[in-house]
């Protein structure tokens, strides 16, 4: 590719899109194309507020747009596959926001389809990109807290939402998991791998969707992760990494912190602050540029491996809590 820049285009324009379309700004590589909203007026106002040079009421439009080269998808969680395979079926990357599909057959085939098309395709987990993160693999990497025996990481908010809202709407794949807990267990990932048994729970409200999810993830080395997730409390959405040589804390919000602290046996605790750009989403956006830039067609630090793994233990969680949405029915789920 030898485009000067990269160009951009978003569908579905809520408040995350507008942060990530700030840290587009931001970006020396980018530059925001087009937005597609069902609503004219939106899409208008979100192009003059962001400097796009197309605004569209269609999502069909903007594929079609010949300048684009991908496609950020930040509609609500139950559109991730029919919009990501829209973006593909028309020659577009894309970044699509995480949960990148409902289930294990969605992301499958999503993948499936960027490969046979030799597009470029990656879940939008922005945590893996934050520099704390980075820092945080270097350390695990490094053995400074040597081998880990556990983890503990939460991720809970009290919401006022709606029941008809993204967060509590069944058809709009609302639920805690699928939400906010999927950051912990991304955490776990990272961390500990995959595990080699689950255990989870879960409280549902009268929508049929979580509002608290915990699971318990045991390792073949003995290791636990305790992991949580709820719509029902504010809670210090913190994480803790234990290890034979001491810990390692994430401060709130974990999955996009700015400090860590290490605490080794008998040593004062080092608290390390390492600041991220913008709104955080700049550091996912800069690795897709380079990617782009580069023809790769998935990024190595969130490969589809991983994007895979993520959905799988997902599934599990949802299949031990009776957790079901419409679209597992086409994947018999």
């Amino acid at each position: 590719m030898f485009c000067m820049s990269i160009n951009w285009g978003i569908l579905g324009l809520g408040k995350v899109a507008e942060k990530f379309a700030a840290d587009l700004l931001l970006s020396k590589d980018a530059k925001l194309a087009a937005v597609a909203s069902h609503d004219k007026t939106k899409a208008k106002a979100f192009a003059n507020n962001f400097h796009a040079t197309y605004s569209y009421d269609s999502y069909d439009a903007l594929v079609q747009n010949p300048e684009i080269d991908v496609v950020y998808i930040a509609t609500p969680h139950s559109f991730h596959f029919e919009h990501t395979m829209l973006c593909l079926k028309n020659g577009k990357s894309v970044l699509c926001e995480k949960p990148m599909g409902m289930n294990f057959g969605e992301v499958n085939a999503m993948i499936a389809e960027a490969t046979k098309r030799n597009l470029f395709a990656m879940e939008a987990m922005w945590t893996r990109f934050i520099p704390a993160t980075e820092r945080l693999i270097h350390l695990l990497q490094e053995k400074t807290i040597g081998e880990i025996s556990y983890i503990r990481a939460d991720f809970g908010f009290k919401s006022t939402a709606a029941p008809e809202s993204r967060v509590f709407n069944k058809a709009l794949g609302g639920g805690a998991l699928l939400d906010i807990g999927i950051y912990p267990l991304y955490l776990s990932l990272i961390t500990l791998g995959i595990p080699s048994a689950i255990k989870a729970v879960a409280r549902k409200t009268n929508q049929g969707v979580d509002s608290f999810s915990a699971q318990l993830l045991s390792y073949a080395n003995g290791a636990k992760a305790i992991l949580e997730s709820t719509t029902e409390a504010d809670t210090p959405v913190e994480a803790t990494i234990y290890g034979s040589k001491g810990t390692i804390r994430l401060f709130s919000r974990f999955h996009h912190c700015e400090r860590i602290a290490i605490q080794l046996h008998e040593e004062t605790e080092e608290i390390i602050h390492i600041p991220y750009v913008g709104n955080g989403y700049f550091h996912e956006i800069e690795e897709v540029n380079q990617c782009m830039f580069a023809g790769a067609k998935e990024s190595t630090k969130m490969p589809h491996q991983m994007s895979l793994n993520l959905i799988k233990l997902m599934d599990e969680i949802r299949k031990q809590t009776d957790l079901h949405y419409p679209a597992d029915e086409k994947f018999n789920i």
